[in-house]
């Protein structure tokens, strides 16, 4: 197990260098940055030239694009991601707790989704063809086809405006509610699917009936035996969601004002502070890998049956 956790690692080695190298083939190809933006307006054309011409010498901006990104990829191998061109505070330090804060909502998230999902695909499963079955797939249906920025704007008119059962901005973990129920109410749809026919698949198995024939009880029959059989498709798409949840964050966070680093990108944007979104793209590629690598673990675990190759 060890040599085949080592192996996944040093196979995200090429992916993180590919998201770098097809940043900086971006960045090469957009012809203004942040310092441009930064004295375009403020001093007389001549200048804001010189003045332009200073601090792009100083942050290497005025080097061939193949020498910046060979600095940029020494420096982050030393834990160094740069200096931000807008506020020159290390990437390090303006990323921070927003990091952090997406963690905290996409897990949130993650939460809400694996919770509703699989108990409502279970209960749909066992149900199979009745009224219940037929509701929770139609919600789903319906979940699937929202935009997650749309169920945001329509939970705030309806939780925050009309019935003031929440703040729509609140530090703390009421303000974490409804970005956590948006996302996650959301991404419990596909999952709730999911859920469902894997469970309408287990419960037919030859297994589940001796289990009934044997007269055990029902709860034991779904919960100890076709579920953890059904696990395995679920994970699969838990694990992508988890990816999915902290790539959605971002236009969330903007919604909702959640500091988070989905936020802090936008605003990278808008400058053009491409160090700073070069940060948070390494950062974000980076735990989507660890992710996957830990769902890919989590399958050796419910099913002894992988086997992991050890060649």
């Amino acid at each position: 197990m060890s040599t085949y956790i080592l192996r996944r690692l040093l196979l995200t080695v090429p992916v993180v260098i590919g998201i770098l190298f097809t940043t900086f083939l971006i960045k090469a190809a957009i012809p203004s940055d942040a310092v441009v933006t930064m004295y375009q307006g403020q001093l007389s054309e001549q200048d804001a030239s010189k003045a332009i011409a200073i601090m792009r010498h100083k942050y290497g901006l005025d080097r061939p694009w193949y020498m910046q990104f060979l600095s940029y990829t020494e420096g982050v191998l030393t834990g160094n991601l740069g200096q931000s061109i807008r506020t020159r505070q290390p990437v390090i330090k303006e990323i921070g707790y927003r990091y952090r804060n997406t963690l905290e909502l996409t897990f949130a998230a993650f939460l809400v989704a694996l919770t509703v999902g699989v108990v409502s695909g279970v209960v749909a499963a066992y149900f199979k063809d009745t009224w219940l079955d037929i509701t929770s797939m139609t919600v789903s249906l319906f979940g699937i086809s929202m935009p997650a920025f749309f169920f945001g704007l329509v939970l705030i008119m309806v939780v925050s405006v009309w019935l003031r059962w929440l703040p729509v901005i609140e530090n703390g973990w009421q303000g974490l509610i409804l970005p956590a129920l948006t996302l996650g109410l959301i991404e419990a749809a596909p999952l709730a699917r999911v859920a469902r026919s894997s469970m309408v698949e287990a419960l037919g198995r030859d297994y589940i009936r001796a289990a009934r024939a044997k007269g055990m009880p029902e709860s034991v029959v779904v919960l100890r035996h076709a579920l953890p059989n059904a696990l395995l498709s679920i994970v699969t798409l838990a694990g992508l969601q988890i990816g999915s949840l902290f790539g959605g964050a971002f236009i969330i966070e903007v919604i909702f004002s959640w500091h988070g680093i989905g936020e802090l990108a936008v605003e990278a944007i808008q400058w053009r502070d491409f160090t700073i979104t070069q940060g948070v793209i390494l950062i974000s590629a980076t735990t989507y890998v660890l992710i996957n690598l830990v769902v890919d673990i989590l399958y050796t675990w419910i099913d002894p049956r992988i086997v992991v190759d050890k060649s």
